[in-house]
């Protein structure tokens, strides 16, 4: 209980305090390389052009991005056709890190998922707390952002998809 308690103060915490990422909107995307669970190097400027990439900040010990995910999965499968790209970048350190693998693929996730062991590209992107999601147009600048997720985050996230893949 008190564990429980000092998590859910520690996440109010870090919302109050820390900037909600407004400040990023605009701004052009940080480039970054990361390994795939393939272990093959994906760069994000080569991802960008064709249309908006997701980048969404995740952890397998993390039950609201759990939920997240299953619903990302539903939009990347419906919209990756038409050029949307997305990225599950896995921030699982060096103890956690083997359980991605089998998280992903028990789940039957199809977007790629990125493995930032070290939280270097979540630092980046001031992706303090997971869930943390980052919406980049076709020319690299971050259109979105969002921490934390509640059913129906998905339903605006898709609908700015949709509007930018115009």
């Amino acid at each position: 209980m008190k564990l429980t308690f000092t998590c859910l103060f520690l996440v109010f915490f870090i919302s109050v305090t820390l900037p909600q990422n407004d400040e990023m909107k605009g701004k052009k995307s940080i480039n970054f390389i990361l390994e795939d669970m393939d272990g093959n190097k994906v760069e994000l400027k080569n991802e960008l052009g064709k249309g908006p990439v997701l980048l969404s900040f995740w952890a397998t010990w993390c039950k609201p991005c759990a939920e997240e995910m299953v619903q990302f999965n539903k939009i990347y499968n419906e919209l990756h056709p038409d050029g949307f790209k997305m990225f599950a970048i896995a921030i699982d350190n060096e103890k956690s890190v083997s359980r991605v693998i089998p998280y992903v693929k028990s789940r039957g996730y199809k977007f790629p998922v990125l493995l930032d062991t070290n939280s270097e590209v979540a630092r980046k992107y001031y992706a303090h707390a997971v869930p943390f999601s980052v919406l980049i147009d076709k020319e690299g600048k971050i259109n979105y952002t969002h921490m934390g997720y509640v059913p129906g985050d998905e339903i605006k996230l898709k609908k700015l998809i949709l509007d930018m893949m115009k």
